[in-house]
């Protein structure tokens, strides 16, 4: 592929009098005669915006003296008087001074392609938006911190147990004979063993009867093959586009290299392949009635009570029995916070409840968000 090139001028503002968009060719600025130094950004050129495909939107180079001046080679800086010269002279032009070792070289620019810009903002007070929008998320952001940290402080209150409450409750449970159905694989013949003081039974699998076919789930089989397509995206040349390249020459010219290179589009295709079908088959089981035995409930007493001691219902376990005890306790504590509120203590053990008596002091431990996070007796 055939390469294209042109040489792009490129422009410069002065710093002396303000001047702008001075072409390259000019060493001195054509409105104050300063001439263009390394300082106050003088050697920094504008080649103008490219293109889609990075070719520049400025016009090449035809004049013959410019395009000399683009071939002398990158520029220098005399290093006494700072004037700017051409790569191919040994004495600066402003002062005569010869090109030694303390020159300094034109700065050179990355030309290459960029990135292309982000779409402008809308009209309208988008910076204002942006600055309030950051403030707003900003002081979201510290006032949920504060906000946690302040909520997170405790502090003590002083209240009074108001209240204890207790329930006991037992249940008695017998060992019983009762019908069920299972899967005929996973059922074996077991002999049931009564309990011991409600303990060591064994429930068995007795008179297994009743057998019938019942379906107990699915399977997949396979049932022939199939043509399955799936819409897939590949990359294709779908001819050729332009690109082109720009090189920074040091001197205020730019040179462009432009060639043309295959371009590729997205093609939807479909890919199809033979796949093995398959379908749902029920599967059957023969499913069966059995004896057997479990604990069932038979009675349950319960005795509730506040400042009296707890105690336990009576109720006895009799042959194949068992009796289940259950119990709780509530402790109500009134304390001041912002108004009367109430926490409930809620003890495991009797021990631990039989210590809270009514009219008692507490020390309550609170956040500032209200939870309570410890309660003790006085």
């Amino acid at each position: 592929m055939a390469e294209r090139r042109r040489i792009i001028e490129g422009t410069w503002n002065c710093t002396s009098c303000g001047a702008k968009n001075i072409p390259a060719r000019h060493k001195n600025c054509p409105s104050c005669n300063n001439p263009r130094e390394l300082t106050g950004k003088e050697s920094e050129f504008d080649f103008g915006d490219v293109d889609a495909a990075g070719r520049s939107t400025r016009e090449g180079v035809t004049d013959e003296q410019a395009l000399d001046l683009a071939g002398a080679g990158e520029d220098w800086f005399c290093a006494y008087c700072g004037a700017s010269n051409r790569g191919d002279v040994t004495a600066c032009r402003q002062c005569s001074a010869e090109r030694g070792s303390d020159a300094k070289a034109a700065p050179i620019a990355d030309l290459s392609p960029q990135p292309p810009p982000k779409p402008a903002p809308k009209p309208g007070n988008w910076k204002k938006v942006a600055l309030i929008v950051a403030a707003i998320l900003g002081s979201c952001c510290f006032g949920t911190c504060a906000i946690g940290y302040w909520g997170n402080m405790t502090h003590d209150l002083q209240g009074e147990v108001t209240a204890t409450n207790w329930r006991r409750a037992v249940v008695q449970e017998r060992f019983l004979p009762e019908s069920r159905t299972g899967w005929r694989d996973q059922l074996s013949s077991t002999a049931p063993r009564m309990p011991v003081d409600g303990a060591g039974e064994v429930p068995g699998v007795t008179n297994i009867r009743d057998c019938v076919s019942r379906q107990r789930g699915t399977r997949k089989v396979a049932d022939g093959t199939e043509r399955v397509c799936r819409t897939k995206t590949r990359k294709v040349a779908c001819g050729t586009e332009e690109k082109c390249r720009r090189r920074d020459k040091g001197n205020g010219f730019a040179e462009e290299v432009c060639h043309d290179e295959t371009k590729y589009c997205n093609e939807s295709y479909e890919d199809c392949q033979t796949e093995t079908r398959y379908r749902n088959e029920p599967v059957f089981s023969q499913q069966c009635t059995y004896d057997t035995y479990a604990w069932k409930q038979v009675d349950q007493r319960e005795l509730k009570g506040t400042d009296d001691p707890p105690r336990w219902p009576e109720l006895t376990a009799g042959t194949n029995e068992r009796v289940r005890r259950e119990e709780s306790y509530r402790v109500s504590v009134r304390y001041e916070d912002d108004g009367v509120k109430e926490h409930v203590v809620e003890p495991q053990r009797e021990d631990e409840f039989v210590a809270w008596k009514k009219g008692q002091g507490v020390t309550l431990t609170v956040t500032n968000l209200g939870k309570v996070e410890k309660a003790v007796r006085r």
